[in-house]
């Protein structure tokens, strides 16, 4: 409760200085002081230890990096007069344990251009993935698991 208000006083502190008090103004400033709080937690005797920020922000960063890709390499499959898709279905084993962790990386591969989660094999532990672009089912694993996988997983666990 006491990183809350914390928290909220730097926001709080963030909109004075500023001198804009708005709702975009405040949500700036309780996100910097989220990040200011993390990083002086140990300091101020605090427990923010519930969101990683830094996987969260790579995890960010390669979603955006993957989707500006994926979304310009369909766009100019679809311009050109040349289709280069090669369409295809593979299975995914998973390091994804729970409900939450699955869901959340169905979702991120679904929201990703060019790819489609079709289902979840019964015993999870797998995904079957329908591809756009399946040149090498295995590099598209790797890409999945290291990229995509391997992030998410850092920041939920």
């Amino acid at each position: 409760m006491k990183e809350f208000l914390a928290n909220l006083l730097l926001a709080l502190t963030w909109a004075a200085m500023t001198g804009d008090v708005t709702e975009g103004s405040l949500l700036t400033g309780f996100v910097l002081g989220y990040v200011i709080l993390y990083f002086l937690q140990d300091l101020l005797g605090l427990s923010l230890k519930t969101l990683k920020i830094l996987p969260l922000v790579g995890l960010a960063a390669f979603f955006l990096r993957s989707l500006v890709a994926a979304s310009l390499q369909v766009a100019y499959d679809v311009v050109t007069p040349r289709h280069r898709m090669r369409p295809g279905v593979i299975a995914l084993p998973l390091e994804a344990k729970t409900d939450g962790e699955i869901t959340l990386l169905a979702g991120l591969i679904t929201l990703t251009p060019g790819t489609l989660v079709l289902d979840v094999s019964p015993d999870r532990r797998s995904l079957y993935i329908h591809v756009m672009y399946l040149d090498d089912p295995d590099a598209v694993r790797r890409e999945i698991k290291e990229g995509l996988e391997r992030r998410l997983l850092e920041v939920m666990r």
